[in-house]
């Protein structure tokens, strides 16, 4: 008795039945016959994919870019180089004229000076420039920030220069 089949209904002549028939079943198979969103496995296993937008359609560049510098973990690194940008109006036109921030690394800030005159007047301003950059970037994320006066010079000149010498001293005795 399980195997019972439904009464067989009467052939019409229009041919209404069979296109009902053969329509119900490639329902799943076509994208038309779809009602769902993105894609559907098929019985043979391949995809198709339904008038609804899914991640194969194109997409935006702006979302694009924002989805792979979440996924390459960009975001505190862009937002710094942002910061190093703005860097004269975080810090005043003046000051940041005569600073230039080098590195950032675990937290710590190096800022390199003109002058020991700027690099001691930036040095007064770190509580403020701490808080300033925090607020820009995070709260903790910049917990140090080393302020270096400008380069000394090289004595390194010429061609016959001593590797291990004490530089314009080694002359006076």
């Amino acid at each position: 008795m399980a195997d019972e089949q439904p009464p067989e209904q009467p052939h019409r002549d229009d041919g209404l039945d069979l296109a009902r028939a053969q329509t119900r079943a490639t329902a799943g198979s076509t994208p038309a016959g779809r009602r769902r969103r993105g894609r559907k496995p098929t019985s043979e296993g391949t995809t198709v994919s339904g008038a609804h937008p899914d991640d194969r359609d194109p997409q935006l560049l702006g979302a694009m870019v924002d989805k792979l510098v979440g996924d390459q973990g960009w975001e505190l690194e862009l937002r710094v180089r942002g910061v190093f940008a703005r860097w004269p109006e975080l810090v005043g036109e003046e000051v940041g004229a005569h600073s230039t921030p080098e590195t950032f690394t675990d937290g710590k800030l190096v800022v390199r000076t003109d002058s020991t005159a700027w690099a001691t007047q930036l040095k007064l301003l770190i509580p403020a420039v701490l808080r300033r950059l925090n607020e820009d970037l995070g709260e903790g994320t910049v917990t140090v920030l080393e302020v270096l006066g400008p380069h000394g010079p090289s004595w390194k000149k010429g061609r016959l220069t001593s590797r291990d010498g004490r530089g314009p001293r080694d002359t006076y005795g």
